[in-house]
């Protein structure tokens, strides 16, 4: 399909997909298997994503991050992995690293990515997320030493371009605020919310001051998401003066390959758009069919990596772990690296650690300490 006709037919007014059994390029048996996940963990998409699949090809990457899998029905994991529930300190609310607090501002996603690792937010009787964000707005203001503000939930680019000025209109005003962040994958799942929405970027850019930088955290997994439309959705933005960088998991069948992650990296920079964080998949309820070892991951970015120039390798490896962020910073024959990069204990900041290897572990705490 010609991606450019998106331009005059705003596809993010359009009604979402949200029942497999839709889904023409699977076959009937499939589309039932897929429509049983999905009653369980939440399935959307939509004309233009979905026209990124090559659905002649059953290990499509595309097709891997949107389409249900059956194993996520496996009993596998914990729905909230790194304990989120222990910094709520209000309704839609985290407070984990002292300088930087997160507001859930939305329950709804453009798409839903199968390994996402907040998906017990899009399930039955969630109230994590807050509708009313009075009480965030005001703990915030309350709390000089938050300098750092992400909006997440959910994907903020869903709510209406109104709703997302009066939440930053709030937080600029608001003097010890100085980096707002936003976390979307609208960029890569749908960029004609940006495409279509002059406001919204007029609204970003104005947001976006010389002193107070206003940053947007895509999404990008794999490099065929980065097609003509994504790319210049991300050259209006960074026209408009928003600052943007890419975060993503290692996911199996997706982007566990380095030359594949290699080239993720290299587009990324060349677009203005470089790697930030890669992550190790959290061990979230659902997730098992997208998880890879620690040891694999980290050859996987070190093949990348060699392939790279400076901008495209920034990015680090890192664990969100309920104790805080933790980088993989090393491996050899008999043992694994790990330094906390970020930790909610003032006792664990920069703490270097070193473990036994375990060629099948994938969370810290399958890890057997050295002594």
């Amino acid at each position: 399909m010609d991606t450019l006709q998106g331009r005059h037919q705003p596809l993010y007014r359009h009604p979402y997909l949200t029942d497999p059994r839709q889904l023409v390029g699977l076959s009937p048996a499939q589309r039932e298997a897929a429509a049983r996940v999905a009653e369980k963990y939440a399935f959307r998409a939509n004309a233009y994503y979905l026209g990124l699949i090559d659905w002649n090809d059953p290990d499509d990457p595309i097709r891997h991050l949107i389409v249900p899998h059956g194993d996520e029905l496996a009993d596998w994991g914990d729905l909230d992995a790194s304990n989120e529930a222990a910094n709520t300190v209000a309704p839609g609310v985290q407070h984990k690293y002292p300088r930087t607090v997160l507001l859930l501002c939305t329950q709804t996603c453009g798409g839903f990515c199968r390994y996402c690792f907040r998906k017990r937010l899009f399930m039955r009787d969630n109230r994590e997320t807050a509708r009313n964000l009075e009480t965030g707005l005001d703990y915030i203001a309350r709390t000089p030493k938050v300098t750092n503000v992400l909006l997440t939930g959910g994907d903020p680019l869903m709510l209406s371009t109104g709703r997302l000025a009066a939440i930053l209109e709030r937080l600029r005003a608001i003097p010890h605020v100085r980096i707002i962040r936003i976390g979307s994958k609208m960029p890569a799942f749908n960029p004609w919310r940006i495409l279509d929405d002059d406001e919204l970027v007029e609204m970003l850019g104005r947001f976006s001051t010389p002193e107070n930088r206003l940053y947007l955290m895509t999404h990008f997994d794999h490099p065929r998401e980065l097609t003509e439309p994504a790319t210049e959705a991300l050259d209006r933005l960074v026209r408009a003066g928003v600052i943007c960088a890419n975060q993503c998991p290692i996911v199996r069948g997706v982007n566990d390959s380095g030359p594949v992650l290699a080239r993720l990296f290299r587009e990324l920079s060349y677009v203005g758009c470089p790697p930030y964080y890669v992550f190790q998949g959290r061990p979230t309820a659902g997730n098992q069919p997208y998880e890879t070892p620690l040891v694999r991951s980290y050859r996987i970015m070190e093949m990348a990596k060699r392939h790279c120039s400076g901008l495209a390798k920034r990015a680090r490896l890192v664990m969100s772990h309920a104790s805080g962020k933790i980088e993989m910073v090393g491996l050899d024959d008999k043992r694994i690296y790990l330094r906390y990069h970020r930790a909610k204990s003032r006792h664990d900041r920069g703490r270097f650690m070193v473990f036994h290897r375990d060629d099948e572990a994938f969370w810290l705490d399958q890890l057997r300490p050295v002594d």
